[in-house]
């Protein structure tokens, strides 16, 4: 109820928006006014827990409402306890949301036909009179706009680069054969003794007391050992080369210490206490690993942190390998009223601070890509267009967030199209949050292209909405395909798809799918549960804390109960209550 009319509360003061109208005014007032005692009390500090014994039916019997009719549908106005937007928030957070249109408390809706209005001119420097009154891209659904990223999205590029620890992340642009054999010698599995074993019954045993005549520590060191004789034995570490002659190596385990030398530094004799050995015990063949000039990873293979990819490739002597070239993400945010999040002092009237950016940032770093700080971008047509010409110039990928939706200031989508002569592939998806992202390419020529090539390149933007929870959800959704797309990544691309058992009931939009922030947590049972984070406006970012999923809901009337599975897509680790 208090939804539309309740701006928001500054310290303990409760500001309340009324329509311009006498009429509107007075009949929002009127459905405010019982329940504004109660609403005082929250935003002067009073205890939550306490104001909210008996739930919400006791609130409105108090203020002498009446009970509204049980139901799931958008009109049950929040009522519903259980619902995960029914929950009766009073949220003190600040509205993080810029002035290019994304920000309010319900959803912008026009009440007239667009039809009649006629085509009008989107370029800025024509003034606010000749803007768009109606978006004249289709609105496309989360599918739709996922094919065009695919289809639009550069192909990786190939590059030749030496073996070292930045290629993890990296993708095998072709298959990578071993150099060298693994082992390139005979070597010893365990420490013991080198000895001369055989199956042969003419052969003598392997039981007895043997003179200690050689010592093998590890390859690579100087000299030649002599050819160890029937009847000797070499001590012997892990991982060291056999002398000349000898066949196994028996345990030290299965060995005593018989004599020592005239000075008790080195061991003189040894009682082999087995004539169990065979031929061939405990040593590793040359190339019974790898053998030189064997495929050891193939095309479209990645080098990870954890799965000993690195370490494969080094141990046969790999020096360098074709990769696809990880694309470069430059990150800009637009704006007059935005500052940066770590200026000193009080924000000045009307200015917001930057939370987008550095969060985009870390979303792409902690991705695997290389992220550049492109800064805060003036709302003047000309500046726009200078920082992002410039920014094609080291970036494959530009991210901006905010300026595309319908405001005058809006400058993202006509620079794109009029001065960077690119291509708008779509501008509205049908989704919640994020119904303004736009997806476009832009033609490039570097300063130095390769010759053959034309000199022409293709350079990618994404517009992302101002609204932080929009634009964090928008990156994992859309720039995170593109940019496994582009480093050669096998599909499905984005983020992993799990069933996810629901908590509590939730809510469905009628028009638009909906991405829900929800913590996932692996359970004794076997299953995933998720958990909503809570209030899911689009501007506020701390819907955004601890959530490791988006809960993929459809367009649909009605609400999901708990217990019920629906598909999720994980951002983070799960959380664990085995």
């Amino acid at each position: 109820m208090m939804a539309r009319p309740v701006a928001g509360v500054r310290n303990k003061t409760l500001i309340l928006t009324l329509p311009g109208s006498p009429k509107g005014a007075e009949e929002n007032l009127e459905a405010v006014l019982p329940m504004l005692a109660h609403a005082c009390q929250q935003a002067a500090g009073a205890d939550s827990r306490s104001l909210h014994v008996g739930g919400v039916g006791k609130l409105e019997k108090e203020a002498g409402l009446k009970p509204p009719t049980p139901t799931t549908s958008a009109d049950s106005g929040g009522l519903q306890d259980t619902s995960v937007h029914g929950h009766h928030h009073h949220s003190h957070d600040h509205d993080h949301s810029h002035s290019h249109g994304h920000g309010g408390h319900s959803a912008p809706k026009a009440h007239t036909s667009p039809s009649g209005r006629g085509p009008l001119s989107n370029d800025p420097n024509a003034g606010p009179t000749r803007r768009h009154r109606e978006s004249p891209y289709p609105m496309l659904s989360v599918s739709d706009a996922l094919n065009q990223i695919y289809d639009h999205t550069p192909e990786p590029k190939v590059v030749t680069s030496p073996l070292s620890e930045s290629l993890v992340g990296s993708v095998l642009a072709s298959d990578v054969s071993a150099r060298e054999s693994v082992p390139a010698f005979r070597a010893s599995i365990v420490d013991g003794y080198a000895i001369v074993a055989s199956d042969h019954a003419l052969v003598p045993s392997t039981k007895g007391i043997f003179p200690v005549t050689a010592i093998s520590h590890a390859a690579g060191s100087e000299g030649e050992t002599d050819e160890l004789r029937t009847g000797e034995v070499a001590r012997i570490t892990t991982g060291a080369p056999l002398p000349p002659g000898a066949t196994a190596v028996v345990m030290v385990e299965d060995t005593t210490l018989r004599s020592m030398t005239d000075d008790g530094k080195e061991e003189k004799d040894i009682e082999i206490h087995t004539d169990a050995i065979k031929s061939g015990e405990n040593v590793r063949e040359v190339g019974s690993d790898v053998k030189a000039g064997e495929v050891v990873m193939r095309k479209g293979e990645a080098i990870t942190s954890v799965g000993g990819e690195f370490g494969l490739l080094a141990s046969v002597g790999t020096q360098e390998v074709s990769v696809y070239r990880r694309p470069v993400v430059g990150v800009l945010s637009t704006g007059d009223e935005i500052a940066p999040h770590d200026r000193p002092g009080e924000l000045r009237r009307g200015e917001v601070r930057d939370t987008n950016r550095p969060t985009l940032l870390t979303a792409i770093r902690g991705s695997g890509f290389e992220a550049v700080d492109l800064g805060i971008a003036s709302d003047a047509p000309g500046s726009l267009e200078a920082v992002l010409r410039d920014a094609m110039r080291s970036v494959d990928v530009i991210v901006t967030s905010g300026g595309v939706s319908m405001g005058e200031l809006d400058l993202l989508k006509p620079t794109i199209e009029r001065a960077l002569g690119g291509t708008i592939h779509f501008g509205r998806v049908s989704m919640k949050p994020g119904k303004p992202t736009t997806f476009a390419t832009v033609p490039f020529k570097p300063s130095s292209s390769e010759p053959g090539e034309g000199g022409r390149e293709k350079r990618v933007i994404f517009s992302l909405p101002g609204n932080p929870a929009s634009a964090v959800v928008t990156f994992h959704l859309f720039v995170l395909p593109a940019l496994q797309k582009m480093a050669g990544q096998s599909e499905p691309w984005g983020l992993p798809k799990v069933k996810v058992v629901l908590g509590q009931d939730v809510r469905m939009d009628p028009k638009r799918a909906e991405y829900h922030r929800v913590v996932v947590t692996a359970k004794a049972d076997g299953r995933l549960y998720a958990a909503s984070t809570g209030f899911q406006r689009s501007s506020r970012i701390g819907s955004f804390k601890g959530a490791n999923a988006l809960l993929c809901l459809p367009a649909k009337e009605g609400s999901l109960a708990k217990g019920e599975s629906i598909e999720a897509l994980l951002m983070g680790r799960l959380l664990s209550e085995l």
